[in-house]
């Protein structure tokens, strides 16, 4: 198994200095990726543009979406924005959409009532690859209709392997027919290896098959206690799936390498690593992470 291990900057109200050395520290420890979060109301920002000023930072890592939200956008317009960008970076980007964070203010933010947002996405996401694939795209369906659109750029490898989140029944199903990965976020190993089976049989039912190196998780990680400001966060994160040790969803720093060959031994082995609470000094928190976890990482 090709175990790689990536890393999402805390959310935090973007700042070049701090970006820049987050960046570039990922490459110069060994890191595999940079993916970056979305949330119209909080601090960190359009994840398009903070992965634009990171690829021009950078000539390695890739570059990713943990997740993008797609309803609420127009599939051709997102299919520029992300060749575009996967051309200036060089084909690094890797793409992750979902159906968008579960709540009122981002619902609103998107313009999509919840009940719709499934609905939106199974008709986005294949018109996507499509736009991407394709020279002229007719299309007419429920709530999009192209005739002979044409979309340029083209993504470097002309598409791209599209990961999806999602932790509901529902939303694995959808991974198993639509994605190419699937990347978990606050679960625990044994939740990571049942979301990973759910994913895998709804694909070979719909005959079609996940490769078994696209599964992966986002890990939040502290450094002692749960601070309190993250208490309610932690909450909202397992409302799907409830109650669960704190150990097994965010360990600490001591325990990360532990957790990570759990969730490895369960099936994954994409990790997208997440403080939660930004660091003083990126350079100095890489390095001592890095030490930690990245023996586990393949090597190149």
């Amino acid at each position: 198994m090709i175990v790689r291990i990536g890393y999402a900057p805390a959310a935090a109200v973007p700042d070049p200095a701090a970006l820049a050395a987050l960046a570039r520290g990922l490459e110069r420890e060994g890191f595999d990726s940079l993916w970056v979060t979305e949330r119209a109301t909080g601090p960190g920002g359009d994840p398009n543009v903070v992965l634009a000023y990171a690829a021009a930072l950078t000539s390695r890592i890739k570059l990713g979406h943990a997740v993008m939200t797609l309803p609420g956008r127009s599939p051709a317009l997102v299919a520029q924005e992300l060749a575009t960008l996967d051309r200036l970076a060089g084909g690094r980007l890797l793409p992750a959409f979902g159906l968008g964070q579960r709540d009122p203010g981002e619902q609103q933010a998107f313009g999509v009532r919840r009940e719709d947002r499934a609905a939106i996405f199974e008709e986005a996401l294949p018109l996507l690859r499509r736009l991407w694939a394709e020279d002229e795209v007719t299309h007419h369906g429920e709530r999009f209709r192209y005739d002979a659109l044409r979309v340029r750029p083209k993504p470097v490898k002309g598409g791209f392997d599209v990961w999806m989140g999602g932790a509901s029944d529902a939303e694995l199903r959808r991974a198993g027919r639509l994605s190419d990965g699937w990347l978990a976020a606050f679960s625990t190993p044994t939740e990571g290896e049942q979301g990973r089976l759910t994913v895998q049989r709804a694909a070979a039912e719909a005959g079609r098959e996940v490769e078994e190196e696209h599964f992966g998780a986002v890990i939040p990680y502290r450094r002692g206690p749960l601070p309190e400001r993250a208490e309610a966060h932690f909450a909202r994160a397992r409302r799907v799936r409830g109650p669960a040790p704190l150990d097994d969803v965010v360990p600490d720093l001591d325990g990360l390498p532990a957790h990570l060959k759990r969730m490895i031994e369960a099936g994954l082995s994409k990790f997208v690593l997440a403080p939660i609470v930004p660091p003083d000094d990126w350079d100095a928190e890489l390095a001592e992470v890095g030490a930690a976890v990245l023996p586990l990482q393949t090597r190149r």
